[in-house]
């Protein structure tokens, strides 16, 4: 049996990094501060006294030009990490990411594949200024080419971490700040992947599912678990991946209950919840015994400080929007 440890799900970040660059000498870290500072939430600390300074890349604060860098790197064959300090700091590099990342295989017809995985930190809750908080995944979800993973755990961050490193192909890897340090997690110290694009049960239930994914999985959760004293029985569905979907966990879980929550803390206005009620509506319509509920971030810019809490969805909102489902 290999042995495992107890770590946060930064420290599992960390982890997935130091093995990969222990197993592949192609696998090079670049960012702002990635080096001897070890990154603004120490996701790289000690990587650089590791692995030095050809491999651990401090950049200049350029987001268009760590990513173009690791653009090219890729093309040539290497497995570069860059890392964006903040999803909300990735938009000067929006045109290396849709222009040239996404449709590198596309534009060679093939010839070459960019295994490059783009680390973010995103979401809110942390008190942080403008631009430290947005989740907006669905920027890169739709783009051709792009995987976009969101894990929710330790263990599943350093497994999905470790298989996007080996993809062939460019994944946007978001990872939740919110619980970056929250609680801890069995992780293997060995080397190991979760799979792209396949979703897990976290809790399973009759009468209604909750599609979650990333930092909202803890409090969809325990608003699942709370509702039982109301003799509400919730099945809660991680995604894990939010592109590729899922397709086939989304359809089967939603037959098995025919009613469905969607949580997620971006806007509501073209937020992945919707595909995800379209997913329904196109492959189990006639299971479906309810308008499908959507419990998530409000269409304003994100705000500052307290009213963050009123924007996020909280437990009690999540708690709400089951009854609502169950009780159509």
């Amino acid at each position: 049996m290999s042995e495992t440890q107890n770590l946060t799900l930064v420290q599992a970040v960390r982890d997935a990094l130091y093995t990969e660059m222990q197993l592949d000498e192609e696998v090079i870290v670049l960012g702002q501060d990635v080096g001897k500072n070890g990154g603004v939430f120490r996701a790289t600390e000690g990587l650089f006294e590791e692995f030095g300074g050809d491999r651990v890349v401090d950049t200049p604060l350029a987001e268009s030009g760590i990513v173009g860098c690791a653009v090219g790197m890729a093309a040539m064959g290497m497995r570069p990490v860059p890392e964006i300090q903040f999803s909300g700091f990735m938009y000067p590099s929006y045109d290396q990411i849709v222009s040239h990342m996404a449709r590198f295989r596309a534009r060679s017809r093939g010839r070459f594949t960019l295994p490059m995985t783009l680390r973010a930190p995103y979401g809110g809750g942390i008190r942080a200024p403008e631009h430290h908080s947005e989740s907006k995944e669905a920027f890169y979800v739709h783009e051709a080419g792009l995987k976009v993973v969101m894990p929710s755990t330790p263990y599943d961050t350093k497994g999905l971490l470790i298989s996007a490193i080996r993809d062939p192909d460019p994944v946007i890897f978001l990872e939740p700040k919110l619980i970056y340090r929250a609680f801890r997690g069995e992780v293997p110290e060995e080397d190991y992947t979760v799979p792209i694009g396949e979703a897990v049960t976290r809790r399973e239930g009759e009468d209604v599912t909750v599609f979650t994914y990333g930092a909202m999985a803890r409090p969809t959760l325990e608003a699942a678990e709370s509702l039982t004293e109301e003799g509400i029985d919730a099945e809660v569905v991680d995604l894990r991946t939010v592109s590729p979907l899922d397709r086939e966990a989304i359809v089967d879980a939603f037959k098995r209950t025919g009613r469905a929550v969607v949580v997620h803390e971006a806007p509501k206005t073209g937020g992945l919840a919707g595909e995800i009620t379209a997913i329904i509506q196109e492959e189990a319509l006639l299971y479906q015994e309810a308008p499908v509920t959507r419990v998530t971030g409000f269409d304003v810019p994100y705000p500052l400080y307290a009213l963050e809490d009123y924007y996020l969805p909280s437990v009690t909102r999540i708690e709400e929007g089951i009854r609502e489902a169950v009780e159509f």
